[in-house]
């Protein structure tokens, strides 16, 4: 019994993170969060893996959440043969993408396809609808630091449809 009560006194004391929480933690999304709300967002993330060439999702396809590169990359493109294909993005580790789909039901305005073998965390609307009813703190942290990471991504499209047309 004795062995029993310090087992669970140092249980979890030498606790190593998780590869999820390691790659929330280089997400701007998730910027000041402390180690329980890591711990509590963990288990709302969603693994998923892709092979070669796999659509993540197609454009117009009914946009569901976001997506966290954990190992992988990823491109997003329109286009819809290899032809007329037009690559917006590559994406690698720690990247996201798909973000918006948390804010609206428009569809997806791109695809997103594996370029090499990737998993990939999840986060879907329905989570994060959830996690507002259960932690409205949490979920009201994660909106805003979203709010912020798409008006930086605004501000930079803006940037470059100006140097475009300067040129």
């Amino acid at each position: 019994m004795k062995n029993a009560l310090w087992k669970n006194i140092f249980q979890g004391w030498n606790r190593q993170e998780s590869e999820a929480i390691l790659t929330l933690k280089q997400v701007p999304v998730f910027k000041g969060f402390t180690d329980k709300e890591f711990q509590e967002l963990e288990k709302l993330f969603h693994r998923r893996t892709y092979d070669v060439g796999e659509f993540i999702f197609k454009n117009r396809a009914p946009g569901e959440g976001m997506y966290i590169i954990m190992n992988g990359a990823v491109k997003i493109t329109v286009g819809t043969r290899a032809e007329n294909e037009k690559i917006l993005a590559e994406l690698s580790s720690g990247n996201f993408f798909g973000e918006l789909a948390l804010f609206d039901d428009e569809p997806r305005s791109a695809n997103a396809i594996a370029t090499v073998q990737s998993e990939l965390l999840g986060f879907f609307t329905a989570d994060l609808m959830m996690l507002n009813d259960r932690n409205p703190q949490l979920g009201n942290k994660i909106l805003f630091n979203l709010g912020s990471v798409i008006g930086e991504r605004l501000r930079q499209t803006n940037q470059l449809l100006f140097e475009e047309k300067s040129e």
